[in-house]
């Protein structure tokens, strides 16, 4: 539940205050923010499934979004940025809607 208010304050702040992103970090923003959706998708489904643990949860959240970025900083240092990050977000996403299935299935029982 924290970590769906904090994503929406989040949300909300970003619109409101528009804040200006360094030049550097563009390229692993994106990647951040598929990485932290895996996260509170991964813990939404525990808490569905009844296992949820919040340290689990804060360490997964800390630790998808580090490795998903240093990928993506490893891609761009051998000149493979772009296949790298597109992989990332294909691995991101496919546990994204996996945990997203697992859901549908608890909460409607489809």
């Amino acid at each position: 539940m924290i970590g769906i208010v904090a994503l929406l304050a989040g949300v909300v702040l970003g619109v409101y205050l528009s804040p200006d992103i360094p030049v550097y970090l563009q390229p692993y923003l994106p990647i951040a923010v598929v990485a932290a959706l895996d996260a509170l998708f991964g813990g939404l489904r525990a808490y569905f499934e009844g296992i949820f643990d919040s340290k689990v949860f804060v360490v997964s959240f800390i630790f998808n979004v580090t490795v998903a970025s240093l990928l993506v900083f490893l891609g761009d240092l051998l000149g493979v940025g772009t296949q790298l990050s597109t992989a990332v977000l294909v691995v991101l996403g496919i546990r994204i809607f996996g945990n997203a299935a697992a859901i549908r299935r608890g909460v409607f029982g489809a």
